[in-house]
């Protein structure tokens, strides 16, 4: 480009780690020693006006660290340009069939693994709820079962009526099931992975947005999500496995994609084709619709929860093979389904697999129903946002409990248990019983772990209704709500306390550190509520209640997730039911519309809370008056390289500058630079590894290049500068970066808006100077520009 024509930014670079509100292309490698040294090498291409700073959070008060974008152009340099022209048909025909059997071992590792799963939560709850329930009925107890701590003393309960043993001994072995399981999944999470704490669902989300979230898919996180979701469900949280196993997934994605976790991996040449990001990236969004499809047995579901929730970059062929894996998944369950009938896989194996089938219940919508399910709509709405609201307000307390250290976590997640156990177990005490209604014959009351009657505290004849809910797993609360031909089994005043301790339990639960999901939580929250109308419009309300109990569900997780597409599927899925669609369609595009009148949905909440720079499909409405030229102008100066630059620039621009990619520069003849390309420090460092340095300036020839570089030394982002010892003579010699360099970088002019780079840019992730994903993000844009502010719409 002519140095006094209009200069042209380039996209596609990749950003670097992030530290302490530093942006993704400023990112340091270990050991920087700062710009100043860099004076020489800066390319003043633009007037320097405000400085652009990140006001770059984490969750509050955490440090963002190591954060990378990930490589999803396709680096087109010499190198990637003979790979390809040289693989035979065999190798075409190996890459093909290797990315369909990935998909399929994903959806069969997930699927087995979910059934695993869900078949030790329910041995595990199922137990403990029979335990409990024997020790409340027994007329005559051994009062040394249980004890009391005082001090240092045991002090054994005795001469007790016979009642209150009973219901002690009840409450003390229940919650210290609880707290044992918690204390093992809060273990797992503070001590050997962290980020396996909650749903894993925002980072996965970002991870497929282009930016790499570190530590989050190695063998650590999935073994913890395991256990830990196993003893966090089962010590009866208000949290759900979906998240989890969503997480699950991507993990095993990202495993099988590398043939294994660090040091130990196979070395099996045809995971080489995996040595790239795009693939990777192909997988997890596998693994991810393939953990969606194991939690609520919905294929279909799954892959457009995917589609629409998750996945940034979307194709046909992608779509192809997510279904593959979700089908695979559906086999699998299906598999332990037959397997597990008649108590083969324990006293309760069965319970997790089985959907909330509502199949054999006609639907028919009269003019009446519009009322009520309108309004369960637009309560859906409110109440998603409220609980958005409140959540975030929540996690930033929590986020400044978490900073005090692995104890506090610990201390923390147990102090939600202790009171998660007493909510559960005292609250229905405050109910009266209800006499069983003759027309439920023998179901009434219910004495095992699932059923709609439970009696607990209640005696012959009458059962509990609000120990129905609250004394079984979230699975179990969830079909009993849900169930058909019940409108007089739920009082109002039950339900309206089930969904209080619901919501307060849900908002203290979610950010402790145990692996933990959204989804079961809102449901039973929005199937109580959906309950309730249906009882307080009776006189409009036609409808079964247990129907309005799934259209409550539906109506708050759009309300607080903005799902609409997705949801309508994963419920018919869920509940068997082809009438309820047009029905659930409408109240989900309700809920969506009033919640988004009010804040963004909860995934996008946690995002911004953890500091995760993520772009939107949609840019501010106010970015269409800045241009990329500002914007860049507001940045430090590019640093960049000739096409055969000396090896002490190169060392020099990698010490003293934070970039991922350097601009190359061409000079064809005096007072021109050309645009070569765009060259990754990974690659710079692997020039320096491999010593490709030439004692004159000079352009190397392209079998020199091939002979020197293999792809997987150029996919190894191991590694930095400081780690290599170069002599004094090496540093006088030349390296020649143009086999290296990726040639067909992505370029706007300067004078293109902000608001249509975002899309650009969110498409291919990141010479005026380079902008990068860190310097799209809304409010970094806002600090340099506050003008702008004034300008800013909600939409």
């Amino acid at each position: 480009m002519e140095e006094e024509q209009s200069p042209r930014l380039a996209a596609g670079e990749p950003e670097r780690k992030l530290e302490d509100g530093v942006t993704d292309a400023d990112a340091e490698d270990p050991g920087c020693t700062g710009n100043a040294a860099m004076s020489s090498l800066e390319q003043p291409l633009l007037k320097r006006s405000n400085t652009l700073t990140a006001s770059h959070l984490a969750m509050v008060g955490a440090k963002v660290s190591h954060i990378e974008s990930l490589d999803y152009e396709i680096i087109e340099n010499d190198l990637f340009k003979h790979d390809w022209r040289r693989r035979s048909n065999v190798e075409v025909l190996q890459y093909i069939f290797l990315k369909w059997a990935m998909a399929f071992l994903v959806g069969l590792l997930t699927g087995v693994i979910a059934s695993l799963i869900n078949l030790a939560i329910e041995n595990i709850s199922g137990l403990k709820m029979l335990h409990m329930v024997q020790l409340v009925r027994e007329k005559t107890h051994n009062s040394s079962f249980f004890f009391l701590i005082a001090g240092d003393e045991f002090l054994m309960v005795k001469n007790l009526p016979s009642p209150y043993c009973r219901y002690w001994a009840g409450f003390l072995y229940f919650a210290g099931v609880n707290f044992g399981l918690t204390f093992v999944a809060a273990m797992l999470c503070v001590v050997f992975a962290p980020t396996a704490a909650g749903p894993g669902i925002p980072e996965i989300k970002a991870y497929l947005n282009g930016v790499d979230t570190p530590n989050m898919f190695g063998a650590p996180q999935l073994i913890v999500k395991i256990i830990g979701s196993i003893c966090a469900v089962s010590s009866g949280l208000d949290l759900g496995k979906e998240g989890p196993l969503v997480h699950i997934g991507a993990c095993l994605a990202n495993l099988l994609s590398q043939g294994g976790s660090g040091r130990h991996r196979l070395r099996w040449r045809w995971l080489r084709y995996f040595d790239n990001d795009r693939d990777r990236r192909d997988l997890i969004t596998c693994g991810a619709s393939s953990g969606v499809c194991a939690a609520f047995r919905a294929p279909v579901g799954g892959v457009l929860f995917a589609l629409e929730e998750v996945a940034t970059w979307w194709r046909s062929a992608l779509l192809w093979r997510t279904f593959f894996s979700t089908a695979t998944v559906v086999v699998v369950l299906r598999g332990f389904i037959e397997v597990c009938r008649n108590g083969r896989c324990g006293l309760f194996g069965e319970g997790g697999l089985i959907l909330f089938d509502v199949g054999d219940v006609a639907v028919r919508y009269h003019a009446g129903d519009l009322l009520p399910v309108t309004i369960v709509g637009v309560l859906g709405g409110v109440l998603g946002a409220l609980y958005n609201h409140v959540l975030h307000k929540v996690l930033r307390v929590y986020n400044l409990i978490n900073e005090k250290g692995r104890a506090a976590k610990l201390a923390l997640a147990l102090a939600v248990c202790a009171l998660t156990s007493a909510l559960l177990y005292v609250t229905p005490f405050a109910v009266p019983c209800t006499p069983c209604d003759p027309a439920f014959g023998g179901a009434c009351p219910t004495l095992g772990k699932s059923g709609n009657f439970k009696r607990f505290n209640c005696p012959e004849g009458h059962y509990n209704d609000l120990a129905t809910l609250l004394h079984a797993t979230n699975v179990d609360a969830t079909r009993n709500i849900f169930s058909t031909g019940t409108a007089g089994e739920f009082r109002l005043d039950s339900l309206l306390i089930f969904f209080a301790v619901y919501c307060v339990l849900g908002l203290f639960t979610f950010g402790i550190a145990v692996p933990s999901g959204l989804f079961l939580p809102i449901i039973l929250m929005g199937s109580a509520y959906g309950r309730v109308t249906a009882l307080v419009l009776s006189r409009f309300a036609r409808i079964d209640h247990g129907l309005y109990a799934v259209l409550g569900a539906a109506a708050l997780m759009s309300g607080s997730m903005r799902m609409t597409v997705s949801l309508v599927v994963i419920f018919l899925e869920l509940t068997n039911n082809l009438l309820l669609l047009p029905i659930t369609m409408f109240v989900l595009l309700i809920a969506k519309t009033v919640g988004d009148a009010f804040n963004p949905s909860i995934y996008e909440i946690i995002l911004d809370l953890k500091g995760l720079p993520f772009l939107e499909a949609k840019p501010e409405p106010w970015m269409k008056d800045l241009t990329v030229g500002e914007l860049a102008a507001a940045k430090p100066r590019a640093v960049a390289l000739q096409v055969v630059e000396r090896v002490s620039t190169v060392v020099e621009a990698l010490r003293a500058t934070r970039h991922n990619g350097f601009p190359v520069l061409d000079r064809p003849r005096p007072g021109v630079s050309e645009l070569h390309g765009l060259v990754l420090r990974s690659h710079l460092v692997a020039a320096l590894r491999k010593r490709w340095f030439l004692p004159e300036r000079r352009r190397t020839e392209e079998w020199e290049a091939r002979e020197m570089f293999s792809s997987a030394e150029l996919a190894d982002k191991c590694g930095g500068v400081d780690e290599l010892e170069i002599s004094p003579e090496e540093m006088g010699m030349y390296v020649d970066l143009h086999p290296l360099t990726n040639t067909t970088p992505y370029t706007v002019v300067e004078t293109m808006s902000v608001a249509k780079a975002v899309v650009l840019f969110r498409s291919i992730s990141p010479i005026v100077g380079i902008l990068t994903r860190q310097d799209l993000i809304a409010h970094n844009i806002l600090g340099a520009f506050p003008h702008l502010a004034s300008k800013r719409k909600t939409h």
